[in-house]
């Protein structure tokens, strides 16, 4: 794979990442392992696809008061002991159970973004002591809405149990994680959409780095791969955090979801070759 068209396939993987809050490596790894890289290779430098996002994206939204930073601190602490070992077992793992594996994640994400619908009002709702002792609330002025959206989150034993599992799909596969994540956060923890999109890219980053260093202690991590998307990622993430704040994209999500559906007929029959 050039490096010219990895560095392009770079720039997409970080605009849709840092848009949608599903991640790059939902574009990466298909556009890689189709290509005819090993998938656990593309899975290893999907993690640092993944990293670069979060940092690319995270000053915009933290300027902006986005992110529930509290929430992000507290899943962090489940999300990276599960990504650690996701990563350890990936290692031993046959190829052909993760391009199954793969192509299901991408199902599911399509799914869930099919399900997710814009904030319409404030999430107020009442909050148990646990979750109001780590004071997981906030507000934030809404440029698209031109309004300030105040929000409290809930249950958050039962999504730091959850977070586990997640961490485990990213260390495992490279993809899935940020996906999951949102819905835990808006559907579990009742955050507002925005919230919930640019927390996920604080605690993606975090789950992609314990990920990353399993990778590249046993040598998986291709240098020569890595500089494109490092490059490449940050420009489309910084691009896309732009956007975001400012723009509703049901649009945009629409073909998104679309992509995500081929890309994950491609992927399991990639893996049914010597099957059928």
């Amino acid at each position: 794979m050039s490096f010219e068209w990895l560095f392009l396939v770079s720039v997409i993987s970080g605009f849709i990442g840092a848009m949608s809050g599903v991640g790059g490596g939902v574009v990466l790894i298909p556009v890689m392992t189709l290509s005819g890289i090993d998938i656990k290779q593309a899975i290893a430098v999907s993690s640092i696809s993944i990293l670069a996002v979060s940092c690319s994206a995270a000053p915009s939204y933290v300027r902006r008061h986005m992110p529930s930073l509290n929430t992000s601190a507290f899943l962090e602490v489940f999300a990276v002991v599960g990504a650690f070992i996701g990563a350890l077992i990936n290692l031993v793992s046959g190829r052909r159970l993760l391009f199954f594996l793969c192509g299901g994640i991408l199902f599911l994400s399509s799914v869930l973004l099919w399900k997710r619908q814009d904030e319409e009002g404030a999430r107020l709702t009442g909050q148990e002591k646990f979750s109001r002792w780590l004071e997981l609330e906030g507000s934030y002025y809404d440029d698209a809405e031109s309004r300030t959206i105040a929000y409290r989150g809930n249950h958050a034993f039962l999504a730091g149990a959850l977070m586990f599992g997640t961490g485990l799909t990213t260390g495992l596969l490279g993809i899935g994680g940020s996906a999951l994540t949102v819905l835990i956060l808006e559907e579990v923890m009742g955050l507002p959409t925005k919230v919930s999109l640019t927390t996920s890219n604080l605690i993606i980053g975090v789950m992609a780095l314990a990920g990353a260093n399993v990778y590249l202690e046993v040598g998986l991590l291709n240098l020569q791969w890595v500089v494109p998307v490092i490059l490449g990622v940050p420009l489309g993430a910084f691009v896309g955090s732009k956007l975001l704040v400012q723009l509703r994209n049901q649009i945009a999500r629409l073909v998104l979801i679309s992509v995500l559906i081929i890309w994950g007929i491609e992927i399991i029959l990639h893996g049914m070759r010597g099957i059928l």
